[in-house]
């Protein structure tokens, strides 16, 4: 691989009026994506709750974003074993 295969790619969004440079290897869509849910939940939030300083929000979005990603994690790995189950129903089905 050469050296450019490795390079990791700059996009500038912006989050709660403010821009941050976001260095990695996604897709810069994939970035702004995210970037834009991450803005979208701090405003949610902020609507809700208007006295909370920038820094407090931002806790409370990261908070918020962990908590839905650990249920959908949970859910995914029913479903995982569900599937699992029935694959293995199905298998001493055509024995």
């Amino acid at each position: 691989m050469s050296h450019s295969d490795h390079e990791k790619k700059k996009t500038t969004v912006e989050i709660y009026n403010r821009s941050y440079t976001v260095v990695g290897d996604e897709d810069p869509h994939h970035v702004r994506v995210v970037a834009s849910l991450v803005d979208q939940t701090m405003r949610d939030i902020n609507e809700a709750n208007p006295r909370l300083d920038t820094a407090k929000l931002a806790v409370l979005t990261a908070v918020n974003t962990m908590s839905d990603y650990l249920k959908l994690k949970e859910e995914c790995a029913d479903l995982m074993k569900h599937i699992e189950k029935l694959e293995k129903e199905d298998n001493q089905g055509h024995d």
